[in-house]
């Protein structure tokens, strides 16, 4: 389905670390009288959740921005959306490979050293842009079939997001995780694409790896559950896209706890730093020379991870969108769209 949201009735929106507590607090009290909230959070504001978790300090681009909406409208499954034209250059890596290269090789030390166990290491690739983002959203949509995929155009900049991930998922007091772990591409004969699935289920490496996160999550969800309602379910299950197989558990508890409650202990997603949190974070600031900028969600019932996100700036002009690597195809999409 497709939601769009309307009848923008405020915006929420900081910069700065010490604001976001009481930003989200003004979201929270939004959506009790009835609105909508859709934006984002950007991934160095997890420092105003929680001070204990290290990032780069912010630039100059908002770390929250939320509209607080009348309406949330499904639109039809493919609507005629009038869109004009648009270019995207080719994506250049923000590092060279002799970069890359030798931050692999101190991860790997450091995981040797017990440091890390797992660090989701990211870089950024810049693009010229030029056109209507909104139709370059939809092509994306169209062609990565992302179960959570998101628009948002606050002006100044758009967020382009398109991910087969969720995050997590409030329905009444039951909170449902389902982190992504362990990846195979897709085999070339029907053969070929079985013998992929099946060593990707009993692959040892991955299902550490998958295990790793669901501990964290485990763990994180504890923080704000109902004694003993923590449960996994589904491990290990293989999943078939477009292009890949992918690993997927599913975590899910009982929590009275509101939505900022729940970020305060969730956000960053540990999927997307590694394990333990504090200390990869800690390592991610260390090794990665980008702010991760931009993590996309939509805020009442559904937040979504995304594994490919697109900034773009300058959107009436030629601008530089950029993107951290990696994305999986998915065939269920959950796609939100707002323009301020």
């Amino acid at each position: 389905a497709t939601q769009v949201c309307e009848g923008l009735v405020e915006t929420v929106q900081t910069a700065a670390v010490a604001e976001i507590p009481a930003c989200l607090e003004r979201i929270r009290q939004g959506v009790a009288r009835g609105l909508t909230a859709a934006g984002f959070l950007a991934y160095e504001a997890a420092h105003g959740l929680d001070p204990a978790l290290t990032t780069h300090p912010p630039g100059d681009e908002p770390l929250l921005w939320f509209g607080l909406f009348r309406e949330l409208r499904t639109a039809p499954t493919s609507p005629a959306w009038e869109t004009g034209a648009y270019s995207v250059r080719e994506w250049t890596p923000c590092i060279d490979r002799a970069a890359y290269l030798a931050t692999v090789a101190r991860i790997r030390a450091l995981i040797a050293a017990g440091d890390t166990y797992q660090t989701n290491y990211t870089f950024p690739m810049d693009a010229s842009f030029s056109g209507d983002a909104f139709a370059w959203f939809l092509d994306l949509c169209d062609r990565q079939q992302a179960a959570h995929a998101a628009f948002v155009d606050i002006g100044r900049f758009a967020v382009v997001s398109a991910s087969p991930e969720l995050f997590f998922q409030l329905d009444g007091d039951r909170i449902v995780t389902r982190p992504m772990k362990g990846t195979r591409p897709r085999g070339l004969s029907p053969q070929a694409d079985e013998a992929l699935r099946d060593a990707l289920a009993s692959s040892v490496k991955d299902r550490a790896e998958n295990i790793m996160i669901v501990d964290l999550l485990r763990n994180d969800l504890g923080r704000i559950s109902e004694i003993g309602s923590v449960e996994v379910s589904d491990l290990y299950q293989v999943e078939r896209y477009e292009t890949v197989w992918q690993m997927t558990s599913t975590v899910a508890a009982r929590t009275q706890a509101d939505v900022p409650e729940i970020l305060r202990a969730l956000f960053p997603c540990g999927s997307v730093t590694g394990a333990p949190k504090r200390r990869t974070m800690e390592i991610i600031r260390e090794l990665e020379p980008h702010r991760r900028g931009g993590v996309l969600r939509r805020r009442r019932l559904v937040g979504a991870r995304p594994t490919r996100g697109v900034q773009r700036g300058h959107p009436h002009g030629l601008g530089r969108p950029r993107r951290r690597v990696g994305a999986l195809p998915r065939r269920r999409r959950h796609h939100v769209g707002l323009r301020a």
